[in-house]
């Protein structure tokens, strides 16, 4: 029985999108692992920005800095 957990960040993801996700990563484990699509478990959990880091600081401050930064 798989559970699969996708965490994406709190950015508007859609329904559509959503369960795109449930069902590609529920074909997957289908086709690879040859397992039963009706026993597995898909669980998104969107987490916000302030509460995902990368590189030692919050996603929510580099997109800030990001965007602050000129264009080339």
């Amino acid at each position: 029985m798989p559970y699969i957990n996708i965490q994406i960040t709190r950015e508007g993801a859609t329904r559509e999108q959503k369960a795109e996700l449930i069902k590609g990563a529920t074909d997957l484990v289908v086709r690879v692992l040859g397992k039963d699509p009706q026993a597995t478990f898909v669980v998104i959990e969107e987490v916000d920005t302030d509460s995902w880091g990368v590189g030692g600081e919050t996603v929510t401050a580099l997109r800030q800095r990001q965007r602050a930064a000129p264009s080339t």
